[in-house]
């Protein structure tokens, strides 16, 4: 492929959370002060929001690298689930033996003894759960209720939700007012600046195994045009460059390299026909 052609190790543009890759922008850094601020404070939830692509799950793998050494982090990645297949994963997660056919109050009181017994041990318990806009009202309403054990000086359970921007309208609904209370920090990550889009490929670049720039100036401005600074388009449209750009010898990506990614990421229908055309 075109790692050789360019001297990478690896390829720079991957979609998969690699934490290496996380470029940290003010965006980015804030948003990761507000999970290191809050898993450090008294309990409750923690809300990070932002559009797609914009970079939710690589904060939360940087985060769990960099967590306290006292934080005991479970991660559910698939929340559509029920109220009681929620709790089973959550047991699964964080390592609490439970029946196959448990109840929720059997799997409550099991995940509230080992609450009290991380306590006593002197650690933090951190339940992270990835595309958060995808619980139902009940399912939200049961996690509050996770909460409810406490000491006289914090909750026992740190709770992050991450999702899209709608799941701050759901978390407003007035059957989850109670919820919403709880919410010790929140924030919304927006996409990258302009300005920060040369310092995000050169970065990426460097962690890939290569010094120096190979976009050209207005390969750069029509990659900001083509993804409005959405990293996960820059990564889709920049690897899709890249190789339109071995695939013609050259060791420059050009605007026309980016106009013609761009294109291929979208689907476009008269890209989708010349391709078909080509290969007949």
């Amino acid at each position: 492929m075109y790692y050789d052609f360019f001297g990478f190790r690896e390829p720079p543009f991957s979609i998969a959370p690699d934490p290496r890759y996380l470029y940290l922008s003010e965006r980015h850094k804030e948003a990761l002060a507000h999970l290191m601020y809050g898993v450090k404070g008294q309990g409750g939830f923690i809300v990070i929001t932002g559009e797609v692509g914009t970079g939710k799950t690589t904060v939360s793998r940087c985060f769990i690298e960099n967590a306290p050494e006292n934080a005991d982090i479970a991660l559910i990645l698939n929340p559509r689930l029920s109220a009681r297949e929620l709790l089973s994963s959550i047991c699964d997660e964080m390592g609490v033996t439970h029946p196959a056919n448990a109840t929720i109050k059997e799997l409550v009181d099991l995940i509230n003894q080992d609450l009290l017994r991380a306590h006593a041990a002197g650690r933090h318990k951190v339940l992270m759960i990835d595309e958060a806009q995808n619980l139902s009202a009940d399912v939200l309403e049961q996690l509050r209720l996770l909460t409810n054990l406490e000491t006289a000086e914090k909750k026992l359970l740190q709770i992050v939700l991450l999702g899209q921007p709608e799941l701050q309208q759901i978390l407003a609904m007035p059957e989850l007012r109670q919820l919403n209370q709880r919410v010790t920090a929140r924030y919304h990550l927006n996409a990258i600046g302009r300005a920060e889009l040369p310092n995000y490929l050169s970065y990426r670049l460097s962690v890939a195994g290569m010094r120096g720039d190979i976009f050209s100036a207005g390969a750069v401005s029509r990659l900001y045009k083509e993804s409005q600074g959405i990293p996960r388009l820059i990564n889709l449209i920049s690897d899709r460059a890249l190789l339109g750009a071995y695939a013609e010898g050259e060791h420059e990506i050009t605007t026309a390299h980016i106009r013609n990614a761009a294109r291929e990421v979208r689907g476009d229908a008269s890209t989708m026909l010349a391709g078909q055309a080509a290969s007949v």
